[in-house]
């Protein structure tokens, strides 16, 4: 199968596919809620920290290093802090949702790959609750 070229079917169905996504108006939202959070320099500032200090913790953690009740506390606080942030909450709603619907559009396409054909609700009822769940068993 050729997906190289700009003229093949797949990925002409596919820029049909990313244009009704881009049409959508939950799209619209979660676009405005990805950019207000751009925007705001302070709640990205303690996003990143919140990552770093995430990131931290998980190395230390598979290194097999006791983490200490000080570090959980400040992981929790500043994982409070940053969701009593609207803008920094509506962003981490809007990744979730985009996982999401990522994640649905992959499991359509492996579901067809591996049945060779069109999958229905009842394909995906056997191993998930469904394509639109979010669990991983699709």
């Amino acid at each position: 199968m050729q997906l190289k070229t700009k003229d093949s079917p797949v990925i002409e169905k596919t820029k049909e596919l990313c244009q009704t996504l881009l049409e959508q108006p939950s799209f619209h939202s979660i676009r405005q809620r990805i950019d207000a959070f751009a925007a705001d320099e302070a709640a990205r500032s303690k996003y990143n920290r919140l990552c770093d200090l995430q990131e931290m913790l998980q190395s230390k953690d598979r290194q097999g290093i006791p983490l200490s009740d000080e570090e959980i506390d400040e992981f929790e606080k500043d994982r409070e802090e940053l969701f009593a942030i609207p803008v920094a909450r509506g962003f981490m709603d809007a990744q979730q949702e985009l996982h999401k619907l990522q994640e649905t559009v992959a499991q359509y396409i492996s579901k067809t790959v591996k049945l060779g054909r069109l999958p229905t609700e009842d394909d995906f009822e056997a191993g998930s609750c469904g394509p639109r769940c979010g669990c991983s068993g699709g």
